[in-house]
């Protein structure tokens, strides 16, 4: 393999291009209009315009990049996450051009890309199931019959969906018929499918997915759990490795059923496994993502493992360079996804430009993102501008560091998701590891990141007059008699 084409942006299409590099492949980036001036543009080899900056008219666009990357030679291409990365034809498209997709086939694609079909697969090895359907429900005296079996409350979710989308909370039997169809509907908006099964809603759950490895020689491995709890929308902003609750006899536990999950489709590649963990750490099987996951740093940091160099070599037909018994966890990290969001404002997104952008530095920290100072962030796609983590020898030591490395963060011209960031690792029930998936609707009041902000202003015009106090104020004389330095020796006055 002696060139990659990256199918991606921003962050992610930057972070694998600098582990090809580290290991001697040449990176093709491709891009769209809006994207020109962005660094993982330029810190390619070479680099396509493929379109308008619509994702459909250009990181969608599967042909296109198909055709750019035959015509610069590329062996493969990695799709990073979102866009195409877990679309199975483009996996199928890849293989019919002779290119290697740097990710799992297309079988284990669509097997898990329907939370059906992953159910029905992972239930043949016996993994842990939340009570409800694995075969889709066709109209609403379906659904209430199972409903009266199953009990309130429940969940309806859209089997091809994510983030979210087409899943409704259903706490009574009036409630149903709507919530059903409302489901179905967005469902088929969002994923071109109206697909939906009916689980039991699991009260105040954790958050909590495994991180699996596989070659294509039958050889896996777990490499332990991340904490993904702390959520708005269904989507991620708080993410930290290992989990505050675990037993390392649960740990293990997940771990096994984790990789039965991917033996259940042949998969190969890195992929998360993702569970519910209630109050008695009785866990269940959510899904399976089927590529790199936005907060593998945090496992990278506890392991030592470059999982997009791992990704790479079982690509080339490598087999796995270590086994279970070989890996350990070491310290903690927690990872803040920062986006261009307003936490005041219902964590709605905030376009604009970064007229001040200037990344912390430290022990134990690390910036993966995609822009610069002076650059806009555009309206066409993920708000995230970058994940801020921190690792320290244990889960206090992480909270610290990624403290400070919040506060050194300078970002102006947009809001952002640091002011919470900052608020939720220093919350008590954050620091106790006593949270859930409900933590923001449990805790989170914009006007607590406002009485915070006026506390950090009062503090800092205390500090500014008490230097204006030193600076302005004489120095009254020591006598000589009483002049500490002029008792140590070498340091006379």
């Amino acid at each position: 393999m002696e060139k990659i084409l990256i199918a991606n942006r921003g962050e992610i299409a930057l972070r694998v291009m600098r582990t090809a590099k580290s290991m001697g492949i040449k990176t093709v980036a491709v891009y769209s209009e809006a994207d020109a001036k962005m660094p993982f543009v330029r810190f390619a080899d070479e680099s396509f315009c493929i379109g308008p900056a619509p994702s459909s008219q250009s990181y969608l666009k599967a042909d296109l990049i198909i055709e750019t990357a035959k015509k610069c030679g590329a062996d493969a291409i990695h799709p990073g996450y979102g866009f195409l990365s877990e679309n199975a034809a483009f996996s199928e498209l890849c293989q019919k051009n002779g290119i290697i997709f740097i990710g799992p086939d297309p079988h284990s694609i669509e097997t898990m890309g329907s939370k059906i079909g992953a159910k029905q697969a992972a239930k043949k090895y016996d993994v842990p199931m939340v009570p409800g359907t694995d075969q889709p429900i066709l109209n609403v005296e379906e659904a209430l019959k199972i409903a009266n079996e199953t009990g309130y409350p429940l969940l309806i979710k859209a089997s091809a969906g994510g983030g979210g989308k087409g899943m409704r909370i259903v706490h009574q039997a009036s409630e149903l018929e709507e919530q059903f169809n409302t489901a179905r509907s967005e469902a088929l908006n969002s994923f071109n499918d109206d697909s939906v099964f009916i689980e039991k809603y699991v009260a105040s759950p954790k958050h909590i997915e495994i991180q699996v490895l596989g070659d294509k020689h039958g050889n896996y491995v777990y490499l332990f759990e991340r904490e993904c709890s702390i959520q708005r929308r269904h989507q991620k902003l708080v993410e930290e490795a290992p989990s505050s609750c675990l037993t390392p006899q649960i740990r293990k536990a997940m771990g096994e059923c984790a990789v039965n999950v991917a033996r259940s489709c042949q998969y190969h590649g890195a992929g998360t496994v993702e569970f519910l963990v209630d109050a008695n750490l009785n866990f269940y099987f959510l899904e399976m993502n089927t590529r790199l996951q936005v907060e593998h740093c945090v496992t990278e940091m506890i392991t030592g493992i470059d999982l997009v160099e791992e990704q790479i070599k079982v690509a080339r037909g490598e087999k796995l360079s270590f086994t279970q018994e070989e890996l350990s966890i070491h310290g903690h990290a927690i990872e803040l996804r920062i986006c261009a969001e307003d936490p005041l404002n219902q964590f709605l997104p905030d376009i604009g430009k970064l007229e001040v952008y200037k990344r912390p530095v430290g022990e134990g920290i690390r910036v993966d993102d995609g822009y610069e100072e002076g650059m806009d962030i555009p309206i066409y796609y993920d708000p995230m501008i970058g994940k801020l983590i921190a690792w320290g020898p244990n889960r206090m030591a992480a909270v610290e560091r990624l403290t400070h490395a919040i506060e050194q963060f300078r970002i102006n011209g947009i809001e952002t998701t640091l002011p919470f960031g900052k608020w939720a690792i220093n919350h008590p029930a954050f620091l106790r590891g006593e949270f859930d998936t409900h933590f923001i609707a449990n805790y989170y009041k914009p006007e607590l990141l406002m009485e915070m902000s006026e506390e950090q202003q009062k503090i800092a015009s205390l500090m500014a007059l008490g230097i204006y106090k030193l600076k302005t104020t004489l120095p009254k004389p020591v006598a000589t008699e009483t002049n500490k330095w002029s008792l140590r020796k070498g340091m006379r006055a």
